[in-house]
């Protein structure tokens, strides 16, 4: 019988390797990027705050904040995740943060994972 790979255990797994070496600080925060069938979740986030269970969220931006919908409307899902980039790292400013480490979530760096990172290094945000 022939078994189907299931994806996201795969993503899964490859996400647990990088987030091994990657961790956010006060410094150069986490920028987390998920990715579903039809909208794409970024957090910028602080792992060495809060408790023990996770850090703490300074900025988040997502395609179904309202803010962003009504930019996006028409748009792609690849331009829509420029956009949510940009938006993010405007937020991510606002706080403070300069620099940001990349998690691409076990995600391969291209499409929109990539226009999530190209449309936050385009507002303003290091990394």
């Amino acid at each position: 019988m022939i078994t189907k790979i299931d994806k996201n255990a795969v993503r899964q797994r490859r996400h647990a390797r990088v987030r091994k070496n990657v961790v956010g600080t006060a410094e150069a925060p986490r920028m987390n990027v998920y990715r579903s069938l039809n909208h794409i979740y970024v957090q910028v986030i602080d792992d060495r705050a809060g408790n023990a269970k996770g850090g703490v969220t300074l900025a988040a931006a997502s395609t179904m904040d309202k803010a962003v919908k009504e930019k996006i409307a028409g748009l792609s899902k690849t331009e829509a995740a420029k956009v949510v980039g940009a938006v993010v790292a405007e937020r991510a400013m606002a706080k403070g943060v300069k620099a940001v480490v990349f998690d691409r979530g076990g995600y391969l760096y291209t499409g929109r994972v990539k226009a999530v990172a190209d449309g936050a290094r385009e507002a303003g945000l290091n990394f």
